[in-house]
C-alpha cells in the first residue's frame, strides 16, 4: 500500500475576498471550486488549483473570523508551490512589482526556492522542481510557462520525532530518505517520501522542541491531505488505521472526493483523499469555480447558505 503524493492542503483565512484576489490575481491560480465547509456551512471553502483542478495542485481555504495564527510547533508550518526550474527570477520580479515582500532565492534541501507570505502571513515557498505539471489556466495573469505546477513539499513542525516517525513509516508506509538543517536554525528537518518521491510526494518534518505550541488561526494551516486513486484504496487505508488502532473519522463523503481524517502523534491533522471524482462532477470544467457549488445533501439549504456568504468578486 502506497500513498501517491500530496492531494491538497487546507488553510485558514479571515478575509475570503482578499484571499481570492491574492491566489488568483497575484499567484495566478484558478479558483476551481467555490463552496462551503460541509461541517460549518457559514464558512466559505475555496479551492485554488491548476486549470483542470488536478489532484495535487490545490490549496484550499476555510474562511473563519479568527485571529492570526500564533506560530510554533505542533503545526503544519510551510507549503511548497512547485514552479519550473527557470521561473524563480521571473517570480521574484513579478512579486516585487506587485509590492509583495519575499525572501531571496536560495537553495534548501537541494532545491532553489523563493519564500513568500500571503497578506495574512501564510508561509509559502515557490520551489523549482522538475515534476510533471497539470494543465495551465488560459485566463491566468501568469504566463503558462511560469504558472504554479502544484503542491509540495509540505513541512510540519513537531517537538520530537520518534512517535511521528513511527506513524509515517510503519502505518503510512512513507520512507525516510534524508535530513537537513532548518533554515531558521531551529532544529533539523527529516524528509519522508511517498511512492516514487519527488517534491510533490514529500512530507518534511521539522523537529523543533524549543518552539512554543502553535495556536491555529488566519494565516495558518488546518490540515494536509495525501492522495489515493479511488474508493477501494481509501477503504484499505481505513482498515489499516483500524489495524494499528489509530483513532480516525472513518470514511467521509465530500462529493468531490472521499476522505479519511486522523491526527499524527504531535496533533497535526492528516487526511487521505481520493483523486476521483474531481471538481467537474457537478459543473462544466470550463466554468467550474465561478458559481456557488453545493453537494447534493446541502442543495435544500442553498438559499440560506448563499445569504450568509459575502461576495468574493
Amino acid at each position: 500500500m502506497q500513498l501517491t503524493g500530496i492531494h491538497h492542503l487546507t488553510a485558514i483565512t479571515a478575509d475570503a475576498p482578499a484571499n481570492n484576489r491574492f491566489y488568483t490575481e497575484t499567484l495566478g491560480l484558478r479558483r476551481v471550486k467555490k463552496t462551503v465547509n460541509q461541517d460549518d456551512t457559514s464558512a466559505y471553502h475555496l479551492f485554488f488549483a491548476d486549470g483542470a483542478g488536478t489532484p495535487g495542485t490545490d490549496i484550499t481555504f476555510f474562511e473563519w473570523p479568527v485571529e492570526r495564527e500564533r506560530r510554533g510547533t505542533r503545526s503544519i508550518s510551510g507549503t511548497g508551490l512547485r514552479v519550473a526550474e527557470d521561473s524563480l527570477d521571473w517570480w521574484a520580479g513579478r512579486l516585487a512589482d506587485l509590492g509583495v515582500s519575499t525572501g531571496r532565492i536560495a537553495t534548501l534541501d537541494g532545491r532553489p526556492g523563493l519564500d513568500v507570505e500571503d497578506p495574512e502571513g501564510q508561509r509559502l515557498r515557490l520551489v523549482a522542481a522538475p515534476e510533471p505539471t497539470g494543465e495551465a489556466w488560459a485566463k491566468s495573469p501568469v504566463p503558462a510557462e511560469h504558472q504554479i505546477r502544484g503542491l509540495g513539499p509540505i513541512t510540519i513542525s513537531v517537538p520530537e520525532l520518534a512517535q511521528t516517525e513511527a506513524v509515517l513509516t510503519q502505518v503510512l508506509n512513507m520512507q525516510q530518505v534524508r535530513d537537513y538543517a532548518a533554515p531558521d536554525g531551529q532544529g533539523r528537518v527529516h524528509v519522508f517520501q511517498m511512492g516514487d518521491g519527488g517534491a510533490a510526494a514529500e512530507l518534511h518534518v521539522a523537529v523543533q522542541p524549543g518552539l512554543p505550541v502553535a495556536r491555529q488561526g488566519a494565516g495558518g494551516v488546518h490540515h494536509v491531505a495525501f492522495r489515493v486513486p479511488g474508493n477501494a484504496e481509501l477503504t484499505e487505508w481505513a482498515a489499516r488505521l483500524q489495524q494499528f488502532r489509530v483513532p480516525n473519522s472513518g470514511e467521509v463523503e465530500r462529493y468531490y472526493f472521499r476522505s479519511l481524517y486522523f491526527r499524527e502523534p504531535a496533533g497535526n491533522l492528516f487526511e487521505i483523499a481520493t483523486d476521483d471524482p474531481g471538481f467537474d462532477v457537478d459543473e462544466p470544467r470550463d466554468t467550474m469555480g465561478e458559481a456557488l457549488s453545493l453537494p447534493p445533501f446541502l442543495e435544500g439549504k442553498r438559499d440560506r447558505i448563499a445569504a450568509g456568504l459575502k461576495p468574493l468578486d
